[in-house]
């Protein structure tokens, strides 16, 4: 099964960046992450991402390294 992010059509998701800094964001299942500002924007079920900056959901520190796949304790 493949995530609401795959599903993307290319030729959007290409041209979707974070609506904050601009920058590229990271496919995550059913959300577009932030991994510079920590912050994930949700996709619907009709394929539809949400990219209104005061709907992203903050990611914790542990969620961004799993996320991100950063080693836990260096």
């Amino acid at each position: 099964m493949t995530s609401r992010a795959e599903q993307l059509d290319p030729v959007v998701r290409a041209r979707l960046v974070c609506p904050q800094d601009l920058g590229e964001l990271i496919d995550v299942g059913d959300e577009l992450y932030n991994p510079r500002l920590r912050v994930a924007y949700a996709i619907d079920d009709l394929g539809i991402p949400n990219m209104l900056i005061a709907d992203a959901r903050k990611v914790g520190d542990d969620e961004h390294r799993l996320l991100t796949g950063e080693a836990g304790d260096k």
